[in-house]
């Protein structure tokens, strides 16, 4: 069989690895349902011919186990169905309609939307479970197993995806491995078709020329795989920005902070960063609820990150990021979340730029991200985009100074600064005793309730540094007035 044997010739270890576990699942699919309770659902997209020479390689390799015969493949009998519709390109129908007769293909055409065209043919036909191009990244993929039942609301059956976990690069290594036909608009520069209405060439692999007519590259040309949709037109996208809103503008933004490490609960290594993240945060009018150290357990980081989302307006979490088997932040995250962690093909790629020949392998656990929640903030500043999973921001800085250079790209992409009032404050120092003070501050609480009343020594027996924070100013000069009021004349000094 041509492709199980182009597939063997290769001296790609990734595309055999994909190869074989997808040939895996579809074998797997055909010793479980017969060939009358199965059918392949083809649109004639670049993930969906990959599948369908999958299919004919594992019904081959299925069939020969079954009947130990080295024949060819003349036919192919699973049944194939087509969702025909007025908006695709006519380059796609044609596609279709020629892989069908060279492959011996019987389509059943469909001219319904995909909902009521599926609850037509199931009722109709004993169909179980159907094969299904669909990759991590897709809109439908979330959630999605390899074997995966429909969906609520749908009719009953079983989705099959044997490409699950393939990257952009993996389906385009396979196509020019195989040699296989596919649809002429990825010469033309298209990298992902969805409508006529809705997809354009991809610019980023438009040519110069200086002929009027504008021209692109071919599609396995991209060189970047995480930009594949660049050519869907859709609406201006924005980064969402939880904290931007009129809702949060005059009011105090709460803040939780999480270390995630035995080497700093173990005293081995001494924690700059939560110190540093606290100033920072205060600095921009933020008020921290609380910081806490968690050992390296998935269950730990779960349960905190899932308490404090609920409390805090947005929860910080650094440590325990990476491919070792200590790095169980992101896995935590995830739990909380009640979500799994799936491969993100777009910081696959990150990943790949910056280590190169290192992010190899079947499966690049760094690249393992918490699915459906994930937003990849991106700034030219880093190699790596920063990790934003609803209100929790996953930072990867191991020390003050990546810190630094994190804070300042968050600050600029979230607006963490500028989407609150900014705390005005003012310190007092003085050589009372607590016993002294301790009342006098109580009722200037009870006085001023919009006033922030906060009280630390250096040292036990150094003096009293008397903080006051609020949003007005004003107000604060009038506590500070009250306070002085109920002393003797030069008992406090303002710690400008």
């Amino acid at each position: 069989m041509e492709i199980d044997k182009a597939i063997g010739e290769s001296d790609d270890k990734r595309l055999k690895t994909k190869y074989n576990n997808a040939i895996f699942v579809i074998r797997r699919a055909l010793s479980l349902y017969s060939i009358e309770e199965v059918a392949f659902s083809f649109n004639g997209g670049k993930d969906s011919t990959v599948l369908l020479h999958l299919l004919r390689a594992g019904y081959f390799l299925h069939k020969k186990e079954l009947s130990s015969s080295n024949g060819g493949l003349s036919s192919f009998p699973v049944r194939t169905i087509y969702f025909e519709s007025p908006s695709a390109f006519t380059e796609i129908n044609a596609f279709t309609y020629d892989a069908a007769q060279t492959y011996g293909i019987q389509l059943d055409i469909i001219r319904q939307d995909f909902k009521s065209g599926l609850e037509a043919l199931l009722k109709a036909n004993p169909i179980r479970a159907i094969f299904l191009g669909v990759r991590i990244g897709d809109p439908t993929a979330v959630g999605q197993e390899q074997f995966s039942p429909s969906s609520p609301g749908w009719p009953p059956f079983m989705r099959v995806n044997p490409i699950l976990d393939w990257s952009y690069r993996d389906v385009w290594a396979f196509l020019l491995t195989c040699k296989v036909k596919y649809c002429t608009l990825y010469d033309q520069g298209y990298t992902s078709i969805g409508s006529i209405h809705d997809t354009v060439p991809n610019a980023l692999l438009s040519v110069n020329d200086t002929s009027s007519k504008e021209k692109f590259k071919p599609a396995y040309l991209l060189s970047d795989g995480r930009l594949e949709r660049a050519g869907r037109v859709k609406k201006n996208a924005s980064v969402k920005n939880d904290v931007g809103s009129d809702s949060h503008k005059h009011e105090v933004l709460l803040a939780s902070v999480i270390a995630v490490g035995d080497e700093i609960l173990s005293g081995t290594v001494e924690d700059q960063l939560g110190l540093s993240l606290c100033k920072k945060l205060t600095s921009v009018g933020w008020s921290v609820q609380q910081t806490s150290v968690l050992r390296n357990d998935v269950d730990s980081v779960s349960e905190e990150v899932d308490r404090q989302r609920s409390i805090c307006d947005m929860v910080f979490i650094y440590g325990g990021v990476g491919p070792l088997h200590s790095d169980v932040t992101l896995a935590g995250v995830a739990k909380a979340f009640g979500v799994r962690l799936a491969p993100d093909e777009e910081f696959e790629e990150y990943l790949r730029h910056l280590i190169s020949e290192q992010c190899t392998g079947d499966r690049n656990e760094m690249a393992q991200l918490p699915e459906g929640i994930t937003e990849l903030l991106h700034h030219e500043k880093l190699s790596v985009p920063l990790i934003k999973c609803r209100n929790v921001i996953v930072l990867a800085a191991t020390n003050t100074e990546e810190l630094e250079k994190e804070w300042e790209c968050l600050t600029e992409l979230t607006k963490l600064g500028g989407s609150t009032s900014l705390m005005e404050s003012k310190r007092l120092m003085t050589s009372l005793t607590d016993v002294e003070v301790a009342e006098p501050l109580s009722k200037l609480g009870l006085e001023f309730p919009d006033i922030y009343l906060g009280c630390y020594r250096k040292s036990r027996q150094g003096p009293i540094i008397i903080t006051l924070k609020g949003k007005d100013n004003a107000r604060i000069d009038l506590a500070v007035q009250g306070l002085c009021k109920k002393f003797k004349e030069g008992v406090f000094v303002d710690m400008k």
